[in-house]
C-alpha cells in the first residue's frame, strides 16, 4: 500500500477539525492529522471518534500543543502535554504523536528531554515523532541576528531520537538548500516516522507553501520515500489563512495531486528494481 496522504487541521486554521474532515473526504485524502488547540474538537475523543466515523476517514497523528502559541492548551506543564496527546492519539487509533522540542527557556523540561522520549516510547509503543525546527532569525540594519531558540536543539540529526518528523517547511526556514534537505531526509532512515508536506524559500518566516512552489525538494523526497517503502503518513501542512474559500481549495488539491504524483514515481521506480535471486545450491 502507498503512504497515507493526510491533511492537517492547521492547514484548514482557523476552520476548525470538523471543517477539516470536510474538506479532507471531499478531496480525496486519505486521514487527517489533528493539532491541538483550543478548538474543543481537538480534544474530545468521543467527538474525533464522530467525526472518523461520519467522514470516513482516520486520524493518522495527533500533534502535541508544544507550539509558541498552544503554550497554555492543557496547562503549562509540558510533559502533561506530551502525556495527553499520546492519550488522545492511542484512543482515536494514531500510532504517532508529533511534538516539538523544548524552547531554550524551558530549561526542565529539555534537560532529560531525549531520554525520557524514549522512554515514553518504549513503555506506551507511541511513535513520538521530533520535528525538525530551524534557528529563529531577524535582520536589524547593520546585520542579521540568529537565535537558537530550541534546547536541545532544531536539527533532529544531532540527536538520539527512535522518531522523527520531517517538515520542509522548516529546513528552508534553517537555510537548508536542496541537496542539504534531501540529505537529511535520506540520513534520518527508519527513523522518518512522520512527514509534513510544504514547501518554503529561505525566508525569515516560516511559509508552508504548496509543495512545489518554495526552493525546497519536496519532490525528491517524496519519490525517495516511494522507492524506499516508506510506511509513515506524508501529511499536506500548508499556509492558506489568507486564500479565499475556492483558492485554498485549489491549494489543497494541487498539494494531494502533488504527494500522489511524486510518491508514485518512487513505488514505480522500486517496481522496476529487480530482486536478487539466491544462488542455486550446489549438489
Amino acid at each position: 500500500m502507498p503512504p497515507a496522504v493526510g491533511l492537517s487541521t492547521s492547514s484548514i486554521y482557523p476552520a476548525g477539525v470538523a471543517e477539516t474532515f470536510s474538506v479532507a473526504a471531499e478531496l480525496g485524502y486519505d486521514g487527517v492529522e489533528v493539532m491541538v488547540l483550543r478548538d474543543p474538537d481537538s480534544q474530545d475523543i468521543r467527538r474525533l471518534r464522530e467525526l472518523m466515523d461520519r467522514y470516513g476517514l482516520p486520524v493518522l497523528a495527533i500533534h502535541a500543543p508544544t507550539l509558541l502559541l498552544t503554550q497554555g492548551v492543557w496547562g503549562n506543564d509540558p510533559w502533561d502535554k506530551v502525556d495527553r496527546s499520546t492519550e488522545l492519539a492511542t484512543e482515536v487509533g494514531a500510532d504517532v504523536v508529533v511534538l516539538h522540542p523544548p524552547f531554550r527557556w524551558q530549561r526542565s523540561y529539555a534537560e532529560h528531554f531525549v531520554g525520557a522520549i524514549a522512554e515514553r516510547e518504549r513503555l506506551d509503543g507511541m511513535r513520538l515523532a521530533v520535528e525538525n525546527m530551524f534557528p529563529w532569525r531577524a535582520r536589524t540594519r547593520r546585520r542579521e541576528r540568529v537565535m537558537q531558540a530550541y534546547l536541545p536543539g532544531w536539527d533532529p540529526l544531532e540527536h538520539d531520537y527512535a522518531s522523527v518528523t520531517l517538515d520542509l517547511s522548516h529546513t528552508a526556514t534553517a537555510g537548508l538548500d536542496r541537496a542539504q534537505a534531501l540529505a537529511m531526509a535520506d540520513e534520518l532512515g527508519p527513523r522518518l516516522a512522520h512527514v509534513h508536506l510544504a514547501d518554503g524559500t529561505h525566508s525569515y518566516k516560516d511559509e508552508h507553501l504548496v509543495p512545489g512552489r518554495g526552493d525546497q525538494p519536496c519532490a525528491e523526497v517524496l519519490a525517495m520515500l516511494g522507492s524506499q517503502g516508506y510506511t509513515g503518513a506524508v501529511v499536506v501542512e500548508v499556509n492558506t489563512r489568507k486564500l479565499t474559500p475556492d483558492a485554498r481549495r485549489a491549494a489543497l488539491t494541487a498539494s494531494l495531486a502533488f504527494a500522489r504524483e511524486h510518491l508514485a514515481a518512487g513505488e514505480r521506480e522500486r517496481a522496476r528494481v529487480p530482486v536478487p535471486r539466491p544462488a542455486p545450491e550446489e549438489g
